[in-house]
């Protein structure tokens, strides 16, 4: 599946990169995790991976012959412009592509790397970047069933396949043994919700909800968010 599928706004969704920052805790491993100014027209008040749009000067840094560089280089630079954590474009995991649906008015392909953060010291603007924490991805994932954080799908899914490791370097080790990946989910209401299906779903093409068949989607319902993927 591709991401240029025809936007029903109209929007073309523009390139971005965002690192998940991993780090060792006493209880096992952590992500950090923005909350973002809930003034911000885009995602205002979620809390999120840093990232952001790839620009110009990124793709002028990154090497001709990698792929992914102009998104290595934006990863970099956005995680030390809203966290002040410094990482090398070498040590980043490439996880997937996530796009933002068709139907949204803002619109980002984003590629998600993860890396070790070399760092315990976060430094936020409070312009953009509001609060900061580290977390088990297991505890986070708990604050949001509660209401507590505000996650994206890309945030939910991906914290939900990071969990239930004993250290960051099984984490690592997993995210390199995963597919490359290009999300594009095609959202549907359903009592108390919404789902968004991904291509792998038995559902994607049709928008049968109850297909039987594989499953790849995210079940949206308030203190009740599911992400299943049956592969």
């Amino acid at each position: 599946m591709t991401t240029n599928e025809i936007s029903s706004t109209g929007i073309e969704p523009h390139p971005a990169a965002s690192v998940v920052l991993l780090r060792d805790g006493t209880a096992g491993p952590e992500i950090l995790y923005l909350r973002r100014n809930p003034d911000l027209r885009f995602m205002g008040g979620y809390w999120v991976f840093p990232g952001g749009r790839v620009d110009a000067a990124d793709y002028a840094k990154a090497p001709v012959d990698d792929l992914h560089g102009p998104a290595r280089q934006a990863a970099v630079r956005e995680a030390k412009e809203e966290s002040g954590v410094q990482v090398s474009p070498t040590n980043l995991h490439l996880l997937c592509q996530w796009t933002t649906p068709t139907t949204s008015p803002i619109r980002f392909a984003t590629w998600f790397f993860a890396a070790l953060c070399p760092t315990d010291t976060v430094r936020i603007d409070g312009g953009e970047i509001h609060e900061h924490r580290w977390q088990r991805p297991e505890d986070a994932l708990r604050a949001h069933r509660a209401q507590e954080l505000q996650f994206a799908n890309p945030t939910f899914a991906l914290s939900t396949r990071l969990a239930g490791h004993a250290t960051t370097r099984d984490i690592l080790s997993f995210v390199d043994t995963w597919p490359l990946e290009r999300m594009l989910g095609r959202i549907h209401p359903i009592e108390n919700g919404r789902v968004a299906l991904y291509a792998e779903d038995c559902g994607y093409e049709s928008g049968a909800v109850d297909c039987p068949g594989p499953r790849h989607r995210i079940w949206m319902r308030a203190g009740a968010w599911r992400y299943e993927r049956a592969f």
